[in-house]
């Protein structure tokens, strides 16, 4: 039933997704309904809920994706980093959170789902200074100011800010420049929901 409703949200779209694609997207939807219970990953709770508000929500940004390398910052359990990467086999994704229960979930996730292409890392974003990135992506993180304060360290010189934004418009702080402000359509989501490119 979740892999019909997965398929018909699909189907709504221009995203083209391979059938093993939609399997491991299932397969995570499966794993965090199950871990939520326990560890209290997501405030939603229903399944088909979930296909709608966290995988939809994140494997529309996709198409806008500029590079190879990416870092999902305040990842929580894995939004909209894991989603991105089953789509993205050739785009690597780092995905960073400070709680050490929802890295413990993503490395499970990444055994289970046989991910090649994420790495968990948990840390606080303003410390983790390992590498640059194409791209910097953030949903449901902090405000637009305090994401590109505290990740401004992150992008390398052609790389850019992708903030998933409500419909609430922040000020963009001097010295960054808006480059795309995109309405996004989600098949069943009675929200409005942007992504704001930065550079």
């Amino acid at each position: 039933m979740l892999k019909k409703k997965l398929i018909n949200l699909i189907d709504q779209t221009d995203l083209s997704i391979t059938s093993q694609q939609i399997d491991l997207l299932i397969h995570y939807v499966e794993m965090l309904n199950k871990w939520n219970k326990a560890y209290n990953l997501t405030a939603v709770r229903d399944p088909s809920e979930m296909l709608i508000k966290h995988i939809m929500d994140s494997l529309v940004v996709s198409p806008y994706l500029v590079g190879n390398t990416f870092i999902d910052v305040g990842t929580g359990p894995g939004l909209p980093g894991i989603p991105l990467a089953i789509i993205n086999p050739d785009k690597q994704f780092d995905l960073v959170d400070s709680l050490g229960k929802r890295i413990r979930f993503l490395k499970q996730v990444q055994f289970e789902l046989k991910l090649t292409n994420i790495q968990p890392i948990q840390s606080r974003i303003e410390e983790y200074n390992e590498k640059k990135f194409d791209g910097v992506i953030s949903r449901a993180f902090a405000s637009l100011q305090d994401m590109l304060t505290w990740c401004k360290h992150l992008p390398n010189q052609q790389g850019s800010f992708y903030a998933l934004k409500g419909s609430d418009l922040d000020v963009i702080p001097e010295g960054f420049t808006l480059k795309q402000n995109i309405k996004l359509t989600i098949p069943e989501l009675n929200a409005e929901r942007r992504l704001m490119i930065i550079q």
